[in-house]
């Protein structure tokens, strides 16, 4: 039996509208560490989004490799895998890779191309139980780009080793079938290295069809947003998927076996009512599949006033406020980060003073006041007073660059190439 930890999206270094998770990323990483200790896991995986942007700050590093080496030496035979996820620069991930595998860390931040071939050895990774042994053998695909994929144009052969696509393959989207060729690859590639006795897993940073999401902090990545994966993508005997890329802890459909841990803190105050968990997985082959969702202590609270997704008048929102109960023995940095959803009549100049004169009264920190007018459910993602630039996602910054332009809506076509746009360049980064 080996008992593998799944979690994903750390999003190191994000901040909550200006505001650092710092505080809450550490507690986090602090509790990991002592839950693999006490449940003696023998395998952590990390599906994707280790940091939050690109290029992380020297602090989020720190706190990446501070952790990996406090797991490393006070748990040696812990096997470690990282993979990149689309908010990870995959170059940059795997950069140090040849010193975090000599402390028994494996990271693939992304796909290699060695002579035109894919080199699928960095990807095949074996899981050792406390004695040793081999019980499982990974296959660590990161998160693919649409420079990863092989297209129907170039037969699948010529950039990454493959067979050609089969013609059946054609009647998928071109992106939909190239994942899928690269998971047979890998699969093939996972059964020719494991004997009997060693049960397959498989990573993956993706959108999977019907997938939850967070439509403030999540991004549909594949394709221009337009790409959701089928869970065929994943042969029958596989013993378990970990999966990374949606903030909400989920089963894939019906399929227990297919999973996404969830993010560790809430990056958004539409996930401050989800569970945020970490999966504690059992395998063995041939045995039924035993999993158990840890749940993470909340270290910072993140309250939306009213609760609901309706918006409320000025003063009832002020005296739900003031009427909740709060610690006033917290101190500042652990105070809970409040938004405010108010409806107005018309636009009200005084609005701000009006909230800080309650705020200063009570042990909370006010990050977002949204607002809506009356006879309209529309928030502040057209009219906010709190909005920032970095707020914004790139697509949203076009979106709006082009209704100002020509007065209507982007065209999906337009969206799906701005998004390939995008995507390219972060692969280059």
């Amino acid at each position: 039996m080996l008992r593998l930890f799944h979690t994903a999206d750390w999003h190191l270094g994000h901040c909550l509208h200006g505001v650092s998770r710092q505080l809450e990323h550490q507690r986090f990483l602090d509790w990991l560490l002592q839950e693999l200790q006490s449940k003696q896991a023998d395998a952590l995986i990390v599906a994707g989004d280790i940091f939050d942007s690109a290029n992380p700050s020297a602090a989020a590093q720190t706190q990446l490799y501070e952790f990996l080496v406090k797991a490393r030496t006070q748990l040696p035979a812990l096997n470690i895998v990282l993979i990149g996820g689309n908010h990870d620069s995959a170059s940059r991930l795997d950069a140090p890779s040849s010193i975090l595998n000599a402390l028994g860390v494996t990271v693939v931040g992304g796909l290699v191309r060695e002579d035109g071939a894919i080199n699928w050895d960095r990807l095949l990774v074996p899981l050792t139980n406390a004695t040793g042994e081999i019980k499982v053998w990974c296959g660590a695909m990161p998160f693919l780009r649409n420079a990863d994929l092989p297209t129907a144009r170039d037969g699948g052969s010529v950039a990454s080793g493959m067979e050609p696509m089969r013609p059946t393959d054609q009647s998928d989207e071109p992106l939909i079938s190239g994942v899928k060729a690269l998971y047979a690859q890998l699969f093939g590639e996972l059964q020719a290295k494991a004997t009997q006795d060693e049960a397959l897993i498989l990573t993956g940073h993706c959108y999977m069809v019907n997938g939850c999401v967070s439509e403030l902090s999540e991004r549909k990545i594949l394709g221009g947003n337009q790409h959701a994966l089928p869970v065929e993508l994943f042969p029958e005997d596989i013993a378990y998927v970990a999966l990374g890329h949606l903030h909400l802890a989920q089963t894939v459909g019906a399929n227990e076996h297919i999973r996404y841990s969830g993010s560790p803190i809430p990056l958004s105050f539409d996930e401050s009512h989800y569970l945020h968990q970490v999966l504690q997985v059992d395998i063995k082959k041939g045995q039924p599949l035993e999993t158990v969702a840890l749940k993470i202590p909340r270290s910072i609270e993140l309250l939306r006033i009213p609760n609901s997704k309706d918006f409320a008048g000025l003063l009832d929102v002020l005296e739900q406020l003031e009427q909740m109960a709060f610690d006033d023995d917290l101190p500042l940095e652990q105070r809970p980060f409040v938004e405010l959803r108010i409806k107005l009549e018309k636009p009200e100049p005084g609005l701000r003073q009006q909230v800080e004169d309650v705020i200063s009264k009570l042990p909370v920190r006010l990050l977002k006041i949204s607002t809506a007018y009356s006879g309209s459910n529309k928030s502040l993602a057209d009219v906010t007073m709190e909005e920032r630039l970095e707020e914004l996602q790139p697509l949203d910054v076009f979106q709006r660059c082009y209704q100002n332009k020509f007065d209507q809506e982007a065209p999906e076509n337009m969206n799906t190439l701005f998004n390939e746009l995008l995507e390219n360049l972060r692969a280059k980064q």
